[in-house]
Order: C-alpha cells, then sequence, then structure tokens
C-alpha cells in the first residue's frame, strides 16, 4: 500500500496551519470518493472566520480519511467557523451513511490494506500479534500540519499505543 501522501499536501500553508482528521467507518466507493471530493472543495472555498475568507484546504485521503487544514497565519479560525465545519462533517455522516466523528475506533495498516479496530480490541490484538510494534497506526490526533507530515501514519511502537505492548513484543 502506498502511503506516501505528502505531496499533495500544499507547500504554501504555515507548518502551524490547523488540521483535522475525520475517519470514515468505511471507505468510500469511487463515485462518493468523486462526489465527496467536489463537496470539500465547495466547502473550503465558502468557508469563511468573522467574514474573512479562511486559508483553507482538504482532500480525502486514501478513501477513507477527510483532512482539512486552515492556515491561520492571516484569518484565526474562531468557534463559529469551527462549528461550521463540525455541521459539514455531520451532514456527511448523515448523507454518506458513515462515522466521521467515532474516536473510539482506531485505523492500522495491516497486510497492506487499512483495517479498523474498536479500541476495546486492542489489548486482543496486540496479545495475538495482528497489532506488532511496528504496525503503522493513523495517528488522527495530530493538530498540525507539520504533525500530519511527520506524525500521522507511524509505527504502533512510536504512538501513545506503545504503553500498550508488553515489552517481550519488542524483542
Amino acid at each position: 500500500m502506498n502511503i506516501h501522501f505528502q505531496e499533495l499536501i500544499p507547500e504554501d500553508f504555515d507548518h502551524n496551519s490547523r488540521v483535522w482528521v475525520y475517519q470514515s467507518s468505511r471507505a468510500f466507493s469511487i463515485s462518493e470518493a468523486i462526489q465527496l471530493e467536489k463537496q470539500l472543495e465547495n466547502f473550503t472555498k465558502e468557508w469563511n472566520s468573522h467574514g474573512s475568507s479562511v486559508k483553507s484546504y482538504s482532500n480525502l485521503f486514501f478513501g477513507q480519511f477527510i483532512v482539512m487544514m486552515a492556515d491561520e497565519t492571516h484569518v484565526k479560525v474562531g468557534g463559529c467557523s469551527t462549528d461550521s465545519v463540525f455541521r459539514f462533517i455531520k451532514n456527511l455522516e448523515k448523507e454518506y451513511n458513515v462515522q466521521l466523528l467515532d474516536r473510539q475506533t482506531l485505523a492500522f495498516i495491516i497486510k497492506e490494506k487499512i483495517q479498523l479496530i474498536p479500541l476495546s480490541h486492542v489489548n486482543y490484538s496486540i496479545d495475538h500479534n495482528y497489532i506488532t510494534p511496528d504496525t503503522l497506526y493513523f495517528n488522527n490526533t495530530i493538530l498540525t500540519k507539520k504533525e500530519l507530515l511527520n506524525n500521522w501514519i507511524i509505527p504502533v511502537k512510536k504512538s501513545w499505543l506503545a504503553q500498550r505492548i508488553p515489552s517481550n513484543h519488542f524483542e
């Protein structure tokens, strides 16, 4: 699975640009993805904060992750504009019958595919070597462009999940 996405991130955005990652409960079909990408493009074109246009970017990655970014060097994203993103995401959930705000399901790359595992099943997955220290994990808690580029897709051993892995798994 090709995990190189960095070249799709705009270079002219500040490294401290705010980032939001919304993981879908399933991959979007090709026709859904085409439609969704148009909706994302339209939203970012119209995204405003206190009447000023937000320098923003959004994209669908790996058919399953909506990434939105706002460069706040000129216009800060206030509460109302953040609320507009939340409403937009909630509408997408209804329209496509997916969950985009579930933080209790984690995404990994296992056997060259994105696999979703409920947080409650992570220990079992580790105990049975389904997840190893080197398994790639989508760290959707990132907050900035710099983190997106460097820390979004990382081995489990470099994530907060490492503390759940018994030390004998690192040998």
